[in-house]
Protein backbone atom coordinates (compact mmCIF):
# COMPACT_ATOMS: atom_id res chain seq x y z
CA UNK A 1 0.00 0.00 0.00
CA UNK A 2 1.71 3.15 -0.97
CA UNK A 3 1.76 6.45 1.66
CA UNK A 4 -1.10 8.28 1.32
CA UNK A 5 1.42 11.44 0.76
CA UNK A 6 2.72 9.84 -2.71
CA UNK A 7 -1.14 9.53 -4.09
CA UNK A 8 -1.92 12.94 -2.55
CA UNK A 9 0.92 13.90 -4.81
CA UNK A 10 0.12 11.95 -8.08
CA UNK A 11 -3.74 13.67 -8.19
CA UNK A 12 -1.79 17.41 -7.64
CA UNK A 13 0.27 16.54 -10.47
CA UNK A 14 -2.37 15.13 -12.48
CA UNK A 15 -4.52 18.55 -11.37
CA UNK A 16 -1.63 20.82 -12.52
CA UNK A 17 -1.41 19.20 -16.05
CA UNK A 18 -5.11 19.20 -16.88
CA UNK A 19 -5.01 23.46 -15.65
CA UNK A 20 -1.24 23.79 -17.93
CA UNK A 21 -2.62 21.64 -20.39
CA UNK A 22 -3.84 24.09 -22.83
CA UNK A 23 -0.89 26.92 -21.91
CA UNK A 24 1.71 24.64 -22.80
CA UNK A 25 0.38 23.42 -25.81
CA UNK A 26 0.10 27.40 -26.82
CA UNK A 27 3.74 27.72 -26.19
CA UNK A 28 5.17 24.82 -27.79
CA UNK A 29 3.26 26.42 -31.07
CA UNK A 30 4.64 29.47 -30.79
CA UNK A 31 8.32 28.38 -29.82
CA UNK A 32 8.36 30.48 -26.59
CA UNK A 33 10.47 28.39 -24.73
CA UNK A 34 11.57 30.57 -22.08
CA UNK A 35 7.88 30.86 -20.85
CA UNK A 36 7.79 27.12 -21.09
CA UNK A 37 10.25 27.04 -18.56
CA UNK A 38 8.41 29.15 -16.15
CA UNK A 39 5.63 27.32 -15.76
CA UNK A 40 5.36 24.83 -12.75
CA UNK A 41 7.72 21.75 -13.22
CA UNK A 42 4.37 19.42 -12.29
CA UNK A 43 2.51 20.88 -14.48
CA UNK A 44 4.57 18.71 -17.41
CA UNK A 45 3.10 15.09 -18.27
CA UNK A 46 5.94 13.85 -18.56
CA UNK A 47 6.28 13.86 -14.14
CA UNK A 48 3.43 11.33 -14.62
CA UNK A 49 3.47 8.12 -12.96
CA UNK A 50 0.79 5.66 -13.73
CA UNK A 51 -0.45 4.07 -10.18
CA UNK A 52 -3.06 1.27 -9.07
CA UNK A 53 -6.24 2.70 -8.20
CA UNK A 54 -7.12 0.22 -5.32
CA UNK A 55 -3.83 0.33 -3.72
CA UNK A 56 -1.43 2.94 -5.21
CA UNK A 57 1.25 0.98 -5.99
CA UNK A 58 3.68 2.83 -9.28
CA UNK A 59 4.87 -0.77 -9.92
CA UNK A 60 3.42 -3.55 -12.52
CA UNK A 61 0.49 -1.75 -12.98
CA UNK A 62 -1.50 -2.64 -16.19
CA UNK A 63 -3.15 -0.02 -17.97
CA UNK A 64 -5.88 -1.26 -19.03
CA UNK A 65 -7.69 -2.27 -16.14
CA UNK A 66 -5.80 0.49 -14.20
CA UNK A 67 -4.62 -2.03 -11.34
CA UNK A 68 -1.41 -3.36 -10.67
CA UNK A 69 -0.55 -7.00 -11.16
CA UNK A 70 -1.13 -7.69 -7.48
CA UNK A 71 -4.62 -6.45 -7.18
CA UNK A 72 -5.09 -7.77 -11.05
CA UNK A 73 -4.61 -11.21 -9.80
CA UNK A 74 -6.53 -11.26 -6.48
CA UNK A 75 -9.96 -9.80 -8.50
CA UNK A 76 -9.62 -11.71 -11.54
CA UNK A 77 -9.24 -15.04 -8.95
CA UNK A 78 -12.78 -13.95 -7.45
CA UNK A 79 -14.45 -13.39 -10.56
CA UNK A 80 -14.33 -9.48 -10.15
CA UNK A 81 -13.63 -8.40 -13.25
CA UNK A 82 -15.91 -9.25 -15.93
CA UNK A 83 -14.56 -11.17 -19.22
CA UNK A 84 -11.32 -12.47 -17.22
CA UNK A 85 -10.47 -15.86 -16.54
CA UNK A 86 -7.72 -18.34 -15.68
CA UNK A 87 -6.34 -20.02 -18.37
CA UNK A 88 -6.18 -23.85 -17.89
CA UNK A 89 -5.68 -26.76 -20.83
Amino acid sequence: MAKESMKAREVKREKLVEKYAEKRKRLKEEGDYEALQKLPKNSSPVRLHNRCKLTGRPKGYMRTFGLSRVMFREMANKGLIPGVKKASW
